[in-house]
């Protein structure tokens, strides 16, 4: 017993994976510490959040090197940039990654938690990026990304894996990540102001594919495509600090499988750069070969000094299921609201949100409740204009925050 608390532990610690895979070099200095966690009032599933430190450092050791590094207890994602390598607008970065459980897949269908089909994964990583700048010296940068990356995976069986059920093979996944981003969001909650539109698309490349499961019942592809767009838009009133939020994600996929097809579910804000937030929902619910998605977000100030803000915020999606996932209905939305607490400097904010996912599936029929607990301290309290962060499929491993 004691040693399966031991491990549920790690499972926890694991899950506090932060973001990844920046989109472009960011140019501000930054210390932010981000906890987001996720509890459902019915049903059992993966406990969902995210606890990690982001620390962006420019002029780290020379005026042209920028240190990016995310901590989380039981993972490392880190990038040294170096500015105008490649010629006056082209950066060039270089990034380690790895730790224990960030590659963990949690079996859902039906609005249920299939645990003698979910597993654990391990995994490390080597990448290599070049971000060119087409406008400088405009007020919102365009951007272009070009990434490749080795990944290494080892998987097994956890406590809860059925005897019979094989996990996928250890092996490489080589990936390629192209795009345009025009504008960005910060990597904080609520940005007063930013602007998005970008397009993107990533090739996964696995050199052990094959079956795994029963006896061979499902499969991991050779190659699968992701092809995905977003738009986004924050806005603050500059008198009453009534803030909205909408942001649209777009995408499809050719020959995607478990590992790499769209998941959606939950209400993580910061957990990846396109969260893919579906309030009420357990996170990463459903799986999706194609989607659309639109998520808004509205706060009310209540209070002298705007410290205290009402939050509502829903979305709605279509879906297109990723097959052996499938359930009825093909639209699905959820709804919230809650409080937002900033301190007067802002450097605290205090988060508390109720969601009810409307066409979520449970035991009792259609329907499912959540809450939703949110802070972030900005250690340095700076801002800027520009961040970008994680493709939106990546963090499986979340799925364990605190353990069971």
């Amino acid at each position: 017993m004691l040693m399966r608390r031991i491990k549920s532990l790690l499972h926890a610690l694991a899950l506090l994976l932060p973001l990844a895979a920046a989109a472009q070099i960011d140019p501000v200095k930054r210390d932010l510490f981000q906890f987001g966690y996720n509890q459902p009032l019915e049903g059992r599933a993966p406990v969902a959040g995210y606890a990690y430190f982001y620390h962006n450092q420019p002029d780290f050791l020379r005026t042209n090197l920028t240190l990016r590094v995310a901590l989380a207890p039981v993972y490392l994602d880190s990038e040294l940039g170096f500015n105008h390598l490649l010629g006056p607008n082209t950066d060039f970065a270089i990034g380690v990654a790895g730790g224990g459980f960030a590659d963990s897949y949690n079996e859902m269908r039906g609005g249920k938690w299939i645990e003698g089909e979910s597993f654990d994964g391990h995994g490390a990583e080597l990448s290599a990026s070049v971000y060119h700048l087409f406008n400088p010296g405009d007020l919102i940068p365009l951007n272009f990304v070009l990434r490749g990356a080795a990944h290494y995976s080892v998987y097994e069986g956890n406590d809860s894996t059925a005897a019979n059920f094989h996990p996928p093979a250890d092996g490489a996944n080589y990936s390629v990540r192209t795009g345009l981003r025009y504008g960005g969001i910060e990597p904080t909650l609520f940005p007063d102001l930013a602007m998005e539109l970008a397009v993107w698309y990533e090739g996964q490349f696995r050199s052990h594919p094959g079956e795994y499961g029963f006896n061979g019942d499902r499969e991991l592809a050779s190659a699968s495509h992701l092809f995905w767009a977003s738009a986004a838009l924050s806005y603050t009133l500059p008198e009453s600090k009534q803030n909205f939020f909408v942001r649209l994600v777009a995408g499809t996929s050719l020959d995607a499988d478990r590992m790499s097809a769209y998941r959606l579910g939950g209400f993580l804000p910061l957990i990846a750069e396109y969260p893919l937030s579906l309030p009420g929902y357990y996170f990463q619910e459903l799986s999706a070969r194609q989607f659309a998605l639109v998520n808004a977000s509205y706060l009310l100030p209540i209070s002298p000094g705007h410290q205290w803000n009402l939050i509502f915020n829903g979305a709605t999606a279509g879906i297109k299921y990723l097959a052996g996932t499938e359930q009825a209905g093909n639209w699905v939305s959820g709804v919230g609201a809650g409080i937002l607490y900033r301190s007067p400097s802002s450097r605290y904010k205090y988060i508390v949100t109720y969601a009810y996912g409307i066409d979520a599936f449970r035991s009792d029929g259609r329907g499912a409740n959540s809450i939703s607990f949110l802070l972030q301290i900005d250690l340095g309290r700076h801002s800027g204009d520009n961040f970008n962060a994680a493709q939106p499929n990546h963090w499986r491993g979340w799925n364990w925050l605190l353990g069971r």
